[in-house]
């Protein structure tokens, strides 16, 4: 990957980070609830991606933009279990219970804030009702707070199928750590490894972010020596998007203390340059991974995806999602679980799914769903793979977006190439960090006043 400044100040424009196509913005309240029902009961025989949503924190990190409810009161965990298997039996009797689970993810908030008595619980509430794999092919990854868990919780974690971790880490800087009010100490990072590759799991992200107060490029230089050296076989670099208006917590960060724009940049650059020289290959966006990672395998052999979860490695799922604020996708449908907590347990407790909004992609929508991703995921897009799989002349079909290509061919930040009636895109070595700004071209429903944070 090639860095050009001006091109990257240019072209850092607010954008979807497309975890879907249409965005979540689309989404609305006014969809029938037995219409999106109707979308879950269709007969399918896709293997299916489980996500699990919980909400609590023992601690308030103030740069936090996740739906999260913080408190220390762990009983609290029980009763949020308790809501999550009667919601996975409501769901349980509307699919095919043979079905594969092939990825399971437990995000947040901090899912090891649950005590091991109600991960097992919540763990054997899914063996009720889904068909989980656990034969090694399977990918079922946890996030975890180093400062909520011990040995004995990851040694269950293990035992329950978990086969891969990801770990909030953001800056090892104490001052960083103190402005975001996150202190978690180097040693305490390298025991949770320590145990974590003692269990033998088979893979280990970290989550850094850049643009947090009081970084500095020589500090968070030092941040990225020694993430290198604790050698987590992913790596998410992601860019802290400062909205106080619209996340209270964030109003305790001081404006002062921020990053300039110029600085975000270069603290991007140095993440981006330490971490291939150590190599690291750039997978897209803000993610990278080990070569012999199945994340960099996937890309190679043209078979990586994206969904609310970031990049995957198992495509053709149906993704159920259970919890306060969860979004599921099963075939052409999306729908959003209540964000409040209240209501989503009022919901579960009156023996109704707590959807709160929900969209159903037209062909239209799955078309460009299509072509997005195909960018996202593999810096490329060959209009005969997309007229082989939708039926359309993909010259005819995106005329005026192909006219709108202009300037970003102009600039060098993809290539064009028609050959007979094939048009090849390809998105440039100097053209990769700007690859939203394409996709952008392709969203029918971006507009000036849409609401995303900046795509660098």
């Amino acid at each position: 990957m090639l860095w050009d400044s001006k091109l990257i100040q240019k072209y850092n424009l607010a954008g979807p980070r497309y975890t879907s196509y249409p965005t979540a913005p689309q989404f609305t309240t006014e969809i029938s609830k037995m219409e999106l029902i109707g979308k879950m009961l269709e007969p399918s025989r896709s293997p299916l991606s489980l996500y699990f949503h919980v909400p609590f924190c023992a601690h308030l990190c103030y740069y936090c933009a996740c739906n999260k409810i913080v408190t220390k009161q762990y009983d609290k965990g029980a009763e949020y279990v308790e809501l999550l298997g009667e919601e996975m039996r409501l769901r349980a009797l509307m699919i095919d219970q043979s079905r594969p689970v092939t990825q399971l993810h437990f995000g947040g908030g901090t899912p090891t804030f649950l005590s091991e008595e109600n991960l097992a619980t919540l763990f054997d509430n899914i063996k009720e009702h889904f068909n989980l794999v656990n034969d090694g092919s399977q990918d079922y990854s946890i996030e975890i707070d180093p400062r909520e868990v011990n040995r004995s919780k990851l040694e269950l974690l293990k035992s329950l199928g978990f086969n891969r971790v990801s770990l909030g880490i953001q800056d090892f800087n104490e001052d960083v750590q103190k402005a975001i009010h996150r202190i978690q100490s180097l040693e305490l990072v390298t025991e949770v490894m320590s145990d974590v590759r003692e269990l033998d799991y088979h893979s280990i992200n970290f989550d850094l972010i850049y643009g947090l107060p009081k970084q500095t490029l020589e500090g968070f230089n030092e941040t990225l020596d020694k993430v290198i050296a604790l050698s987590p076989d992913r790596i998410s670099v992601f860019n802290y998007a400062h909205l106080p208006q619209r996340f209270a917590p964030q109003r305790r960060i001081l404006e002062e203390d921020l990053p300039t724009p110029d600085q975000k940049l270069a603290l991007l650059k140095l993440s981006i340059d330490k971490l291939t020289d150590a190599g690291y290959v750039y997978i897209g966006m803000d993610h990278f991974a080990k070569p012999d990672d199945s994340l960099t395998k996937a890309q190679q052999e043209g078979h990586l995806q994206r969904n609310f979860q970031g990049y995957t490695t198992h495509a053709e799922t149906d993704l159920l999602a259970f919890g306060v604020s969860a979004i599921s996708q099963v075939s052409n449908a999306y729908f959003q679980n209540h964000t409040d907590l209240s209501l989503y347990q009022n919901s579960i407790e009156n023996g109704q799914l707590a959807i709160m909004k929900g969209y159903i992609s037209s062909n239209d929508d799955r078309i460009r769903h299509a072509v997005i991703m195909q960018l996202l995921c593999h810096n490329q897009l060959n209009s005969s793979a997309i007229e082989e799989q939708f039926g359309i002349n993909f010259n005819e079909y995106f005329h005026s977006e192909l006219d709108s290509l202009g300037n970003l061919q102009e600039d060098g930040v993809i290539t064009v190439y028609y050959e007979n009636a094939n048009i090849q895109i390809n998105i440039t070595e100097v053209g990769r960090l700007l690859v939203r700004c394409v996709c952008m071209v392709f969203d029918k429903y971006l507009t000036s006043n849409s609401n995303f944070s900046k795509v660098i």
